[in-house]
C-alpha cells in the first residue's frame, strides 16, 4: 500500500478503512465474527456473557503497551495516520460489531455499519441521529435507519467521519495529533480503557437483542419523513 493513500483519503474514506478492518480483520488482526463466535463459545452461548467478554477483552488490550505493536501485520502498514489511533478505533469497531453480532445483526449491512460508526462519537453520533429522527436503539429504530435512502446514509457516514477526525484539528485538515479523545501523544492507559469501555456501552445501546426488538410500522416515520437533505445535517454540525 502507498504510504499516503491513507493521508489523501477524506475523512469519510478513513472512517470505512477503519471499519472494514474492524469488521473483516486484517492479517492476524481477527475480524468482529471470529471475535464474537469465541467470546460465545468461552460464555457457553450465554450472549449477555458473551458481550460482556468482548468488552472486557478489548478494554483490556488498550490498556496494555504494547497492543499496537502486538497486532501484526495491521499494525506495521505503512499508513500516515498515527498507528495508536488507527489500531485503537479498529479495535472499537471490531468490539461494536461484534457485540452487533452477537445480538443477531447482520454486521455486512450498510445500516448496521452506519450504527457501528455512530456508536464510535458516542453522544455526538446519538445527537446527530436523534437530529434526523433516529434511536437506534428504540423500538423500530434499525428498522427505521434501513428505510433511509442509501444517499442519505452515505451522508451521516461522512458527517460521523468528519466529527470524529476533525472536531480537535484545524478547519479543513485532519489534525489527528489533536484526535479526539484518545491516544494522542502523552495519554495514558488508563484514558484509553475508558474511553473503549464508554464505546462499548453505546455499542450495548445501539444494538439490543434482535428477538426483544418488535417493530411497529406505526413507530416509523413514513418515506416522505426519510427524504432527509444534506443541509440538515450540515446544520448540525455547523452549531454544535
Amino acid at each position: 500500500m502507498d504510504k499516503n493513500i491513507i493521508e489523501k483519503l477524506s475523512p469519510e474514506k478513513i472512517l470505512q478503512f477503519i471499519l472494514d478492518k474492524g469488521i473483516n480483520g486484517a492479517g492476524s488482526f481477527k475480524g468482529a465474527q471470529r471475535i464474537a463466535d469465541e467470546a460465545l463459545n468461552h460464555a457457553g452461548g450465554n450472549v449477555d456473557k458473551a458481550v460482556a467478554r468482548v468488552i472486557k477483552t478489548h478494554t483490556t488490550l488498550v490498556g496494555t503497551s504494547g497492543f499496537v505493536s502486538g497486532l501484526g501485520g495491521f499494525a506495521t502498514m505503512p499508513v500516515s495516520i498515527p498507528a495508536d489511533v488507527t489500531v485503537f478505533y479498529a479495535n472499537a469497531a471490531r468490539m461494536v460489531a461484534a457485540i452487533a453480532f452477537l445480538r443477531g445483526y447482520d454486521i455486512r449491512s450498510e445500516e448496521v455499519r452506519t450504527a457501528v460508526s455512530v456508536s464510535l462519537v458516542g453522544v455526538i453520533g446519538s445527537e446527530a441521529m436523534a437530529k434526523i429522527g433516529i434511536d437506534v436503539a428504540r423500538r423500530g429504530g434499525m428498522a427505521a435507519l434501513k428505510k433511509l435512502p442509501g444517499r442519505v446514509l452515505i451522508e451521516i457516514n461522512k458527517k460521523v467521519g468528519f466529527r470524529l477526525f476533525t472536531k480537535m484539528g484545524t478547519t479543513g485538515s485532519i489534525n489527528l495529533v489533536k484526535f479526539v479523545p484518545v491516544l494522542a501523544s502523552g495519554v495514558g492507559a488508563t484514558f484509553n480503557v475508558a474511553s473503549m469501555r464508554t464505546i462499548g456501552g453505546y455499542a450495548r445501546r445501539n444494538f439490543p437483542q434482535v428477538t426483544e426488538v418488535v417493530v411497529d410500522e406505526s413507530d416509523l416515520l413514513n418515506d416522505e419523513e426519510f427524504i432527509i437533505d444534506a443541509e440538515i445535517i450540515d446544520d448540525y454540525q455547523e452549531n454544535n
